[in-house]
């Protein structure tokens, strides 16, 4: 089977009409971020209350440089300068081995610019956050067992909201953590930078796992100069993201245990977030654009999430119990006051700035990738066959698109989906794939200069 590659403009005036498409497409994101700016300022004076000081983002303005400044800068220009011509030819191995570590130093290089304590050692100890339920959890089983007694505020032994707010995965992963001598914030902090950053290496193995090994190469820049990696540094949905990204990579590497345990890891992802259930929709994509034992790989991996969701069970926590007890909680909260009517349109502004201006781009180029994007000289919708023909690179961003939009139009996502969407922003960035070679360095750029203004313009909060 032929390889899905990047897509390069075709002669005449087509090239000129893609670049139009593309400054057209730009000006609509950043009227759209100008506007959620200017109106979420307009609201918060009025005394609305979005609880966002900066909205869209959850964060306060507070221009401030840091010792991590300057480390951020020179990993920018030397993915900027070389990461796309190197992506090409390196060896594979080599490759995603940099690409990895590359994503560790831009990471760390951001989070250090709020200093390595308040970038880092204390950014998961506030009261609302995982850490300050791990030294209560003396015995995991019973812990599990009555986890969701404890979701409902307004209770004298009530979890913190971040607890609250998710299964009990989310707290066990910091639990095991300080099991095994890893406590504490800076620990804490760290695993988040270290397992976010494999992003960089799970998207792309599993394109080329779908017969992509160029949009594979193509892609390695972007999600190591993700702009979203100023909240992977540090929150736990930087690991959130990692496993679903890892689980959704053992789906199409060769053998059905393979398959299993990427079924166990997104069943464990559904255990992090109720809001991964939406996972599905990449994991179906996964899975049909499979070449071979598409059936099976199914089979095996609804193993792998029963199997989990049987343990928990077993354990005595019942996911559907847990939801439904944590939109109570959640309406307890900011949620109440957060009006639908600003946050419905103001998270994709938010989610602009995590993904970065190159994602209506990228996502555009996609779809006109499509056959039957184009119908008798209008447009159309793509066809379900059409779709699948043009592959992964076109499939995999159109069912995270889907998971984003189900999320935003279901009202449990007002504000902070910066973070929230992380496990759905790397494939949203396959579709740069279909980029011009000729653009990715000035994409790449405008890629890093969001990541660097968010992160010294704004005090960010996980």
């Amino acid at each position: 089977m032929a390889s899905t590659t990047a897509h390069a403009a075709a002669p005449g005036r087509t090239a000129p009409r893609r670049r139009t498409g593309d400054l057209l497409v730009l000006g609509l994101e950043a009227a759209l971020l100008g506007v959620a700016v200017l109106v979420g300022a307009l609201l918060n004076a009025s005394g609305v209350g979005l609880h966002a000081d900066a909205a869209p983002l959850y964060a306060t303005w507070r221009p401030h440089v840091g010792w991590g400044s300057p480390a951020a800068l020179v990993v920018a220009v030397a993915v900027v300068g070389w990461g796309a011509r190197w992506a090409r030819t390196a060896r594979w191995g080599r490759l995603l081995a940099a690409a990895w570590l590359t994503a560790v130093a831009w990471t760390m290089s951001l989070a250090l610019v709020d200093g390595a304590s308040a970038g880092l050692t204390r950014r998961l100890t506030p009261q609302a956050e995982y850490l300050h339920e791990v030294p209560g959890v003396t015995d995991i089983p019973t812990m599990l067992a009555g986890f969701t007694n404890r979701i409902v505020d307004f209770q004298p032994d009530s979890w913190s909201t971040h607890t609250a707010g998710h299964p009990p995965g989310a707290l066990l992963i910091f639990v095991w953590l300080d099991r095994v001598g890893l406590g504490g914030g800076t620990a804490a902090a760290l695993a988040c930078v270290l397992l976010g950053a494999t992003i960089a290496v799970s998207v792309p193995v599993t394109l080329r796992a779908l017969g992509a090994p160029d949009a594979a190469r193509a892609v390695v820049p972007f999600l190591v100069l993700l702009p979203g990696a100023v909240w992977v540094g540090a929150s736990a949905d930087g690991i959130f993201a990692a496993v679903v990204a890892a689980g959704l990579a053992l789906l199409v590497v060769r053998g059905r245990v393979a398959a299993l345990a990427g079924g166990a890891l997104l069943g464990f992802a559904l255990h992090l977030s109720y809001g991964f259930l939406l996972v599905g929709v990449l994991a179906l994509a996964v899975v049909a654009l499979r070449h071979t034992r598409r059936l099976g790989a199914l089979l095996a991996a609804a193993a792998g999430v029963a199997a989990v969701t049987a343990v928990f069970i077993a354990a005595g926590f019942h996911w559907w119990d847990g939801y439904h007890l944590v939109v109570q909680r959640y309406y307890q909260g900011w949620a109440a006051d957060r009006p639908y009517a600003y946050w419905v349109w103001a998270n994709l502004a938010a989610l602009l700035l995590s993904a970065g201006p190159v994602l209506g781009p990228a996502l555009r180029r996609a779809l006109a990738a499509a056959p039957g994007w184009r119908a008798a000289g209008r447009l159309a919708l793509p066809t379900a066959a059409g779709v699948r023909a043009a592959g992964p690179t076109v499939l995999l961003p159109l069912a995270a698109l889907v998971a984003v939009l189900g999320a935003d139009l279901s009202g449990l996502s007002k504000a902070e989906v910066e973070r929230i969407w992380l496990p759905f922003v790397g494939w949203l960035l396959v579709a740069t794939a279909h980029l011009p070679a000729t653009s990715r360095r000035w994409w790449l750029t405008a890629q890093a200069l969001t990541a660097l203004a968010v992160n010294h313009l704004l005090w960010t909060v996980s």
